[in-house]
């Protein structure tokens, strides 16, 4: 959920007012005002008729539950978000509510990120950032507004065609939101060689970039699976036949170009050591860390990703967090 919806360790609302209704009218605003879908859609989704959703989502605006954000709590995720908690050492999970197995996340947790960090950032703060379908999907729902001292650093390298999903673009973009300095590698997420990834680092002075990015104070995350359809792959920078040798090596995903096996481990692979990209290792030392991702395809990953580097704040969709609780695995 987002940083609008306020916790608490009282009975579910609908309980407390009497009001029947609570549960099923959230859900409606979350469907229309975030997801975007009609009302038709909303009340064959929730099997009522439409009069009933134009009821709800009036009932929802006249009882201030939706203003920019959601802030009403949908009681079952607040169960969900506790034992996500208690599970993975978190010391807070948000799960943005979606509708069915089968639908895309990403605009759900996009809208749940994008509540959080608006809330989160604030002056004199240095801040990573990742790249990705989810992130670069968040920046419309972030509240950008004018900070004091604010630096954003990409913490890996960017692709050389003019892609939607380019990890500088999304770092300037982002910057741009709060008006701070952008700080970006001037170099390809992976190169041809580790003999290259040598060079650029120590005679072109990436490695200054990479350094400011270990004072980073938050770093904002995703992870992405070893599928063919992740945007590592869609986007050209790996291709199909290493796709392969990193399944075979048994990568199931990867945060930042570090890929990582099911316990959470770096691959001793060819890539991992061409990546231009904040190791692992460094990532664990940085204070703050969110990790905002979701999807049944990634579950591996996100796995993997909670193990390895134990992130503070997990974002992802309520989908995603009843197949990881449902997950005997540590």
């Amino acid at each position: 959920m987002s940083e609008a919806v306020q916790k608490t360790h009282r009975p579910p609302p609908d309980r407390v007012s009497g009001d029947p209704h609570q549960q099923l009218r959230i859900r409606a605003a979350w469907l229309y005002h975030i997801e975007g879908m009609t009302q038709s859609d909303v009340a064959e989704a929730l099997g009522v008729n439409r009069i009933m959703i134009t009821r709800l989502l009036s009932d929802a605006r006249k009882r201030g539950d939706v203003v920019i954000r959601i802030r009403a709590q949908i009681a079952p995720l607040l169960e969900m978000q506790q034992a996500l908690e208690r599970r993975f050492r978190l010391k807070r999970a948000i799960i943005a509510p979606v509708d069915g197995r089968d639908v895309d996340p990403t605009r759900a947790i996009a809208a749940a990120a994008g509540a959080y960090v608006s809330e989160l950032m604030e002056d004199d703060l240095t801040v990573g950032v990742g790249w990705g379908r989810t992130l670069h999907r968040m920046l419309p729902y972030v509240e950008g507004r004018a900070l004091a001292g604010v630096r954003v650093v990409s913490l890996l390298g960017g692709i050389a065609q003019a892609r939607r999903f380019n990890p500088a673009e999304f770092a300037w973009q982002f910057a741009e939101l709060f008006e701070a300095e952008g700080y970006l590698i001037p170099a390809p997420a992976i190169v041809d060689s580790p003999t290259t990834k040598h060079a650029l680092l120590e005679y072109c002075g990436l490695d200054q970039i990479l350094q400011l990015a270990q004072s980073c104070d938050i770093a904002l995350l995703s992870c992405g699976g070893i599928s063919a359809m992740t945007t590592s792959y869609r986007s050209g920078h790996i291709s199909e036949a290493e796709r392969l040798s990193l399944i075979e090596a048994g990568a199931v995903g990867d945060i930042l170009y570090n890929f990582l096996d099911s316990d959470g481990e770096v691959l001793n692979h060819p890539i991992n050591q061409r990546a231009i990209s904040m190791p692992l290792d460094a990532l664990r030392r940085i204070p703050r860390k969110v990790l905002i991702s979701g999807g049944l395809d990634k579950l591996e990953i996100i796995h993997a990703t909670l193990k390895a580097l134990g992130p503070g704040v997990f974002i992802t969709d309520e989908t995603t967090a009843k197949a990881l609780l449902e997950d005997g695995g540590d």
